[in-house]
Formats: structure tokens, C-alpha cells, sequence
């Protein structure tokens, strides 16, 4: 990384380790017909061998998000490295689906200690360029999804999952090396400090309790409705593309062609995210970028699962672009927002590891629920009632967002205030 700033090096480990960890969600879709083959697993059954690496976000978000200052940023990432190589070595060994479920839990568990001190981290290095890099952060999640879809295609029918699962472990030990090498050590006097708008705000904040800080964040309503809304968006987007290798299985592609256009799904995620940090940092309003991400996913699930679509395949899977493209408006916007939705300086942590943990909640319940209506209908053609669902109660989320904005005003992180707002329409 010659001629990048120590703190753009820093930013950029830290976004690598989140594609890394990323990766090890994204690895099981193009494994699922091998795994199912192997191991005779149910539709039900690969639903929740998708979803399980949500277990550890949706049960410990909060906690491990207050936890993170406290223990230190860069060694909370370092931990969760470090469990991710050793789950997914492990998992490799895996001869039964319950064995390899367990595995995938101890998983979510170093994918939440990777991704969750991230934001915070950005913040730390290069706050100057806060929304674009939290456009960014947002990539994290595609992109890794898109790199596993891409060459899994390739690896697995040769090498086998197994082979697959310990070339991720390799991945997250390097990472961990690299996080050591460019990423500062921890200012503990950082941790134990918080900015507030007043001396005596401030000391309030020093010596509250870790119960104190919690019962701070859930009484806000700003994490409840920015959880909320990421868990309308997260589930239905893994239901979507966890399984498009398999539907595209089904109907009868493979190799380079599989791998391509469940790649390609993913990948365009990140343009959104992209997009919308961009768009923030022009002075975008965030309700205009939610309701356009949610509206073009009720769209795009429309074109892509609709009975009416089937003589149309082309359309179907421009649908299905459509949906991932557009939809990457919404993390992007929303990792800004819980930013500024956190009630004061010392909740940040919490709030984004409250919305870590509705996320989860999301990931962890769409595709199960997904795949068992599958299993019902005997086909896909109903799925754009769940998504289309999930888009109608996250349009109604991001309106409850705007109104509260432009009524109680706007916390910033970086200048340690709240600052009133014109609005977020």
C-alpha cells in the first residue's frame, strides 16, 4: 500500500477485514448443491445453515458493541480474525450438517467481532471523509459475497467445500497479520474518554455504568428505527442472494456462468453503497435514498420472482439487479445514520451494535422463512410478497426516521453535540 497516508492504510485494512469476514457469510451459497448432495440436507435445513452465522450478531450486538471501546477497537477486530480462521478450519472438518452448524455459529461470532469495531475505527482514522467511508464500509458485505460467488463456481466441483472452507481461514489469518502491521494500537485514554456538549454532560458520560449506557440506547427511539429498518433490508437481501447460485443451479447453469451472474448480483450491491455516501456527503437528503432503495427492491423482486416473468428470463434477472443495485442505497445511508441517531457520544458503539444485531435478526430469519415457503409453493414465484413486504414496513421506518430528525435534532459524533437539523426529507 506504498503512497497512502498512514490513516488511509489504516481505513483500507480495516475495509479489507470486513470483505474478509464478509466472505465467510458469502462461501456457503455456491457449497449448498455439494452440501445438500453430500449430506441430504432439506430446503429448511439450508436456510438455516445460511442464516446461522447470523446467531452470535442477532443475540450479542448490543453487548459486544458497547464491549468494543472498552476492550479496545483493534484487538476486538484482532479476536474475531482470529475466530473466524480457527471456525472455518474447524468447519472444514465437518462431517455431519449439525457439526458444520455449530462451526458456522462460532463464525458469526468472529464475523461480529470483526465488523462490528469497524465503524468506529473509520471514524478514528479519517474522519474528515466520514460519509464516503461509511459509503464504503457499507461494500463490505457485497463485496465479499460477490468474490465467494464468483469463484466458488470454480473451486469447489474440483478441490471440493472443504478446500473452500480452510482457503477462508488462510484469508482471515493474513488479515489478522495485516491489522497488526497498519492498524495504530489502541489509545486507551481514547476509550475512556467521551465528548459531550457540556463539562458536566461529559463527566455523566465517564461514569456511567455499561448497564446505564445501554438502558441509554434502547430508551432512544433513533437505534430502535435505524435496527429496524436494517433488519427490513438485511433479510430479504441474503434470502435473495444466498440462494441464487442454487436457483440457477436448478435451472441448469454451472461453472464459469453460474459464478458469473450470482458474482455479478452481488457485486452491483456496492455501487449503491458506494452512491450513497457519495450523494450524502453532496447534502442528499437520507429519506430520499431510503425510499428509492426500497422502492426499486419491491420492483426488482417483482421482475425476478414473479410468475408473470417467467417466460422472460432476461427481465428476471435484470429484476434481480435492479433489486441488489438499488437496494445497496439503504446500508450505506443507514451506517451514517446511526451515527447520527445515537443519543450521545458514548452510545455509538452501542447503537451500531444494536443495529448489527437487528441486522442479524434480518439475515437470520429471511432465508429460513424464505426457503420454507419454498418448500410449500414448490417454486420461487411468491417470494416478492416477502420482499415487497419487508420494502413497505422499511419505507414507514425511514419516515419515523425523517420526522424524528427533524424534530429532536442530530447528534455528531465528531464534534460531540447535538446540532439542529433542517430535516431529513
Amino acid at each position: 500500500m506504498a503512497g497512502l497516508t498512514p490513516a488511509v492504510k489504516a481505513a483500507t485494512v480495516v475495509l479489507l477485514a470486513g470483505i474478509v469476514a464478509a466472505l465467510q457469510v458469502g462461501k456457503l451459497p455456491p457449497a449448498l448443491p455439494m452440501l445438500q448432495a453430500q449430506m441430504g440436507l432439506s430446503w429448511t435445513q439450508a436456510g438455516f445453515l445460511l442464516s446461522m452465522v447470523q446467531l452470535a450478531g442477532m443475540s450479542l450486538g448490543l453487548i459486544v458493541g458497547l464491549s468494543a471501546d472498552r476492550w479496545g477497537l483493534r484487538r476486538c477486530m484482532l479476536v474475531g480474525l482470529l475466530a473466524l480462521t480457527l471456525a472455518s478450519l474447524g468447519g472444514a472438518l465437518a462431517q455431519s450438517s449439525d457439526i458444520l452448524l455449530c462451526f458456522r455459529a462460532i463464525e458469526g461470532l468472529g464475523f461480529l467481532l470483526t465488523t462490528l469495531p469497524a465503524p468506529a475505527l473509520i471514524r478514528r482514522t479519517v474522519p474528515d471523509r466520514l460519509p464516503t467511508m461509511m459509503g464504503l464500509w457499507g461494500t463490505y458485505m457485497p463485496a465479499g459475497t460477490a468474490l465467494a460467488l464468483l469463484f466458488g463456481p470454480f473451486w469447489i466441483p474440483y478441490w471440493g467445500w472443504p478446500s473452500w472452507w480452510c482457503l477462508f481461514g488462510a484469508l482471515s489469518a493474513l488479515l489478522a497479520g495485516a491489522v497488526l502491521r497498519w492498524v495504530p494500537p489502541d489509545d486507551l485514554h481514547h476509550h475512556a474518554r467521551f465528548q459531550a456538549a457540556d463539562e458536566n454532560a461529559a463527566g455523566e458520560l465517564q461514569q456511567a455504568s455499561f448497564a446505564q449506557r445501554i438502558g441509554t440506547t434502547l430508551r432512544a427511539p433513533g437505534p430502535w428505527l435505524v435496527a429496524w429498518t436494517f433488519a427490513m433490508y438485511s433479510g430479504q437481501w441474503l434470502a435473495v442472494v444466498g440462494f441464487l447460485p442454487t436457483i440457477y443451479a436448478q435451472a441448469g447453469l454451472q461453472g464459469g456462468q453460474l459464478g458469473a451472474l450470482t458474482a455479478l448480483a452481488a457485486a452491483v450491491n456496492m455501487l449503491g453503497n458506494a452512491a450513497s455516501g457519495r450523494w450524502l456527503q453532496k447534502g442528499v437528503a437520507p429519506l430520499v435514498l431510503l425510499l428509492c432503495g426500497f422502492a426499486a427492491m419491491a420492483l426488482g423482486s417483482g421482475l425476478a420472482f414473479g410468475a408473470w416473468s417467467e417466460a422472460w428470463p432476461a427481465g428476471r434477472y435484470a429484476g434481480v439487479l435492479l433489486f441488489s443495485m438499488c437496494g445497496g442505497l439503504v446500508p450505506g445511508t443507514l451506517f451514517s445514520l446511526a451515527l447520527r441517531l445515537a443519543p450521545n457520544e458514548g452510545t455509538v458503539a452501542s447503537t451500531v451494535g444494536w443495529m448489527q444485531q437487528w441486522s442479524s435478526l434480518g439475515q437470520f430469519t429471511g432465508p429460513p422463512l424464505v426457503a420454507w415457503g419454498v418448500g410449500q409453493v414448490g417454486g420461487w414465484q411468491w417470494t416478492w410478497l416477502f420482499t415487497c413486504a419487508c420494502c413497505v414496513v422499511g419505507m414507514l421506518l425511514s419516515g419515523a426516521m425523517a420526522r424524528l430528525l427533524s424534530r429532536g435534532g442530530d447528534f455528531t459524533a465528531a464534534q460531540g453535540q447535538r446540532l439542529p437539523v433542517k430535516g431529513m426529507a
